[in-house]
């Protein structure tokens, strides 16, 4: 039987409420989501990895922060005041794969994920879910999007400590470890790791990510609204660091839908600043969830 790994109960926080992004708040503001029938602005998914990330440095040490992969699937909305734990499967001695899962206090399902240190992954979560996915089918929100497509535009990016992160992301590295779930020194203070630099945590890997990806000009149609349906990210040469300057570059590697959402798959690799050497990596499914498209035309919209 497979020992289990759990970590304590913990109240993220919702730092979304005033994202903004191609003129219109997003879902992550209440009223919004309250029009497309959601009870409150929901927490960002990968507020949860940071939950997960001490049990697998325990588990792995440094490799975890050098050549980790967390490849997550997103099940159900948390929103702020509930209390989420996380478990993950104790590998045996040796294995450098396992499995890990996040439920709230009343035991709903939050996301499954695998973690692996590489650079042999093999199969992750998310690309066991990439081939089950069918045939895009008919798009309308994503009618002009190609599967190779790439960014209009390489992109450099940074994120110092005090930086703000944009309309996307309205607060700062400061901010975020205010009230992140699971502080550590090595985010805040160069010594106490071995890079010289504090490192990004787990779940602001997407906020460096996404903080110009309005550069790629991806023709997606707007007004609509997004979340976040899946999230890979991998360390090659990590980890990213405070302060550091990457390049990135994107390219659209999968469409699908469902009855609900028009689905849009990312890969946005991180090199570093001469962009010769890769560091890092992020795949990202987002949902564009049909009804929030006025023109959406009714007798595609699930009944």
């Amino acid at each position: 039987m497979t020992e289990v790994i759990e970590g304590p109960l913990r109240a993220p926080a919702q730092m979304l409420q005033e994202q903004t992004y191609d003129g219109h708040k997003s879902l992550h503001d209440d009223a919004q989501a309250e029009k497309l029938g959601i009870k409150a602005g929901p927490i960002e998914g990968p507020t949860h990895f940071s939950q997960f990330v001490p049990i697998l440095a325990d588990l792995w040490g440094d490799d975890w922060f050098e050549r980790g992969c967390f490849s997550s699937h997103f099940l159900n909305m948390v929103f702020e005041g509930e209390k989420v734990r996380v478990e993950v499967d104790k590998p045996a001695p040796g294995a450098r794969r396992t499995l890990c899962r996040a439920f709230k206090e009343d035991g709903t399902p939050v996301l499954e994920a695998s973690a692996s240190i590489g650079p042999d992954h093999g199969e992750t979560l998310l690309e066991g879910r990439m081939k089950a996915l069918r045939p895009a089918g008919e798009l309308v929100i994503l009618a002009d999007m190609k599967v190779g497509m790439t960014g209009a535009a390489e992109e450099a990016v940074s994120m110092g400590p005090d930086q703000h992160m944009g309309n996307l992301y309205p607060f700062s590295l400061a901010d975020k470890l205010k009230v992140i779930t699971e502080p550590m020194a090595v985010y805040a203070d160069a010594s106490a790791g071995s890079w010289g630099k504090p490192i990004v945590p787990l779940e602001m890997v997407s906020v460096l990510g996404n903080y110009s990806s309005r550069k790629a000009k991806f023709p997606v149609k707007q007004p609509s609204i997004g979340l976040f349906a899946d999230l890979e990210i991998r360390m090659v040469n990590g980890p990213l660091l405070v302060g550091e300057t990457y390049v990135l570059r994107r390219e659209v590697v999968a469409l699908a839908q469902s009855r609900r959402a028009e689905n849009y798959w990312i890969r946005t690799k991180f090199f570093d600043e001469a962009g010769t050497t890769q560091i890092a990596e992020m795949l990202l499914n987002s949902g564009v969830m049909k009804a929030s498209y006025p023109d959406y035309p009714a007798h595609l919209l699930p009944a």
